[in-house]
């Protein structure tokens, strides 16, 4: 989906930036049908993308490709443009055109929201677009990818089901070098948050952590994310940003 509890700090449009009041501590589970109503609800641009912080767009990409550079991946001088890239929870292509399709040949696209993906369909470098939720997608053996980029989203997911999503991003890289990067917005309290507003959760970053693990992926590189203006819409949620590799080909 696009960007909403994970708004800064489903799709990329589903979690976007959020202020930390946004949130409710309740331990529910996200509701699908309730988190397509929102984004089906959203505006299809940035600020709609960003739950109206789109002040923050700039200075993420340009940590996120920061991040990409000390990894070796980006279109600079010593750095490598990877063959493939996935973005998962998309929204209207913020990051992938943004960042993806600058530092990869190719990017495919997942997706729920279809009046989100007209915006960027047919774009050069974008291929396959997966009108799916991350709970629904399913590589196939031809989907080997550099790069899985996921961002802002993974909070419509229960636990069960982002680990199931990790584990199928785990099967799509490419053996020995591919990358799978999760940024999302962290819990400030004690427990993971839930939103009733676009039915999210922000969970904390030892579950992450303990998610990564099991769904066997290994830590290479996280980093917090720094830099974003203060807004006058409320505070914003701190940033995590994790790249994974499956553990067989982390050391």
């Amino acid at each position: 989906m696009a960007e909403p509890s994970d708004l800064p700090g489903n799709t990329e449009g589903s979690n976007g930036t959020r202020k930390s009041s946004d949130h409710q501590t309740t331990a529910l589970s996200p509701n699908k049908d309730v988190g397509l109503g929102y984004w089906n609800n959203v505006e299809c641009n940035v600020d709609g993308m960003l739950g109206g912080f789109s002040v923050v767009s700039r200075i993420d990409l340009q940590s996120s490709r920061n991040f990409l550079a000390k990894l070796g991946i980006g279109a600079k001088p010593g750095l490598r443009v990877v063959d493939r890239a996935l973005e998962g929870g998309a929204g209207i292509g913020r990051v992938t055109e943004g960042l993806l399709l600058k530092v990869a040949k190719t990017v495919d696209i997942i997706e729920p929201v279809i009046k989100f993906t007209d915006t960027i369909k047919g774009k050069d470098g974008v291929c396959k677009i997966h009108n799916v939720g991350l709970e629904e997608w399913r590589p196939t053996q031809d989907d080997q990818y550099d790069l899985i980029w996921t961002q802002w989203c993974v909070g419509h997911l229960s636990d069960a089901q982002l680990l199931q999503y990790l584990k199928e991003c785990k099967s799509a890289l490419k053996p020995g070098t591919g990358l799978a990067v999760v940024k999302e917005n962290l819990s400030t309290i004690d427990v993971d948050m839930f939103d009733e507003i676009d039915s999210s959760i922000t969970r904390r970053d030892d579950k992450f952590r303990s998610l990564f693990a099991e769904a066997g992926l290994a830590i290479v590189r996280t980093e917090l994310q720094k830099g974003f203006p203060k807004s006058n819409l409320g505070k914003l949620l701190p940033v995590r940003v994790y790249a994974l590799k499956p553990v067989s080909s982390a050391s």
